[in-house]
């Protein structure tokens, strides 16, 4: 396979131009952390963006941070922590989960869209894009938004590209809004509640004055030896939930001392607190408890978003029918569930019962051959899919970006 690696912007015009007179659809990489995730491409060209990594600006003071889409996400981390400034909205690092070595980078991050606990207060990875620079399908770059919000104007291209798995243009840079990191941290952790006690627990905690940042849930089955951080939390196979507030000391300290009377009717609350806590939170971030090196690691991985309100009776239902395990995150909006292998990834049981809950699924984790005989996103309606394909064709007529990695059969 043909690596085309690109030194800056005019070079990715250059590479993608070409694609389009050879008629050569193109794979966009970073650093191939998420080359797993998405249906399988056929092309024999990558467009390597590994050398884009640099930092154009970062502006603590303004909290603003401009960077290029192949600097590894860890080293800008690095960065802006020892400025004690964090991303909100919480990334996930996805290495663990699918058992890659390769290093996440921003651009990554933003394509895949894939946001933390903290989602339910921060919100996702679009919300704190500000701008971007990227190179169309047509090889033609352009610029969407600015250094602030405001200069958003007409259409906000930042949302479409967020989420996008490199399917509509190529980023070539970002720029991203970074928030102060809390001063202290306090978890709740209230133990022994099965999945529908536990997701009252996350409503009253979530819907309460007290400002909690993050709600997980997690059954007794998850917990097993190889969780390392998760694993020390279990008492006897019994389940966990996890609330979390942040902010100055005497604020998240008093909050924890209100929240606790508030949830006293689920149970006793045990206090996690600072790096303990964010240690806990960062493996339920990246879903250790089903990593690719654990005892499940061979179990395909599922992502499902439903309303809140029926996440519990769903997980309940998955992990029953499929002989599964399931993970509650954002109060139980978003659920994790690894389920026993079988040719179809257990499609079938997951898609019907998600469907009828009024949620949608995404196959995280699976071999290329599951993943090439199956649907790894959620199959849309023919109106939005429509919609969605007239959006894609404007950005890259000629389907030369990504081409095939969102939609099974489009390969060709």
């Amino acid at each position: 396979m043909d690596t085309l690696k690109v030194r800056d912007a005019q070079d990715v015009e250059q590479v993608v131009r070409a694609a389009i007179a050879n008629v050569q659809p193109l794979e966009i990489v970073g650093h191939g952390s998420k080359r797993q995730i998405g249906q399988p491409m056929a092309t024999n060209a990558v467009l390597d963006l590994s050398a884009l990594n640099a930092v154009s600006s970062y502006e603590p003071s303004e909290l603003i941070i401009t960077v290029q889409a192949g600097a590894p996400l860890a080293d800008v981390k690095s960065l802006i922590d020892a400025k004690n400034q964090q991303f909100a909205f919480d990334p996930m690092d996805t290495a663990a989960l699918l058992g890659t070595a390769g290093v996440g980078t921003i651009g990554g991050m933003i394509g895949a869209g894939l946001a933390g606990p903290r989602r339910v207060k921060a919100g996702g990875a679009r919300d704190h894009l500000l701008g971007a620079h990227a190179v169309s399908g047509f090889g033609d770059s352009f610029k969407t938004g600015g250094k602030v919000v405001k200069n958003v104007t007409g259409y906000d291209l930042c949302k479409l590209l967020t989420g996008s798995w490199g399917t509509l243009a190529v980023m070539t840079e970002v720029t991203l809004k970074v928030m102060p990191r809390p001063e202290a941290e306090r978890t709740l952790m209230l133990r022994g509640l099965d999945d529908i006690a536990a997701g009252r627990a996350m409503t009253a905690a979530l819907g309460s004055p007290f400002d909690v940042s993050s709600a997980a849930h997690l059954p007794g089955s998850v917990f097993r030896p190889a969780n390392g951080t998760l694993a020390a939390l279990a008492s006897q196979g019994q389940a966990v939930t996890l609330l979390r507030l942040e902010g100055i000391e005497a604020s998240a300290a008093s909050r924890a001392a209100s929240l606790t009377r508030l949830v006293a009717e689920f149970g006793a609350a045990e206090l996690i607190e600072d790096n303990a806590s964010t240690e806990v939170w960062n493996a339920i971030r990246d879903v250790l408890p089903f990593a690719a090196d654990g005892a499940l690691g061979a179990w395909p991985v599922w992502r499902i978003v439903c309303p809140p309100a029926s996440g519990g009776a769903l997980g309940q239902r998955l992990a029953r029918e499929s002989g599964g395990d399931v993970i509650y995150d954002w109060g139980g909006g978003l659920i994790w569930a690894a389920v026993p292998p079988k040719p179809d990834a257990q499609a079938g049981i997951v898609r019907s019962r998600v469907e009828a809950a009024g949620g949608h699924a995404t196959l995280i984790r699976a071999s290329e051959e599951v993943r090439r005989q199956l649907d790894v996103f959620q199959p849309q309606a023919a109106g939005l899919a429509a919609l969605g394909e007239r959006v894609r064709q404007s950005f890259d007529p000629r389907n030369i970006l990504n081409r095939g990695r969102m939609a099974r059969g489009t390969q060709a």
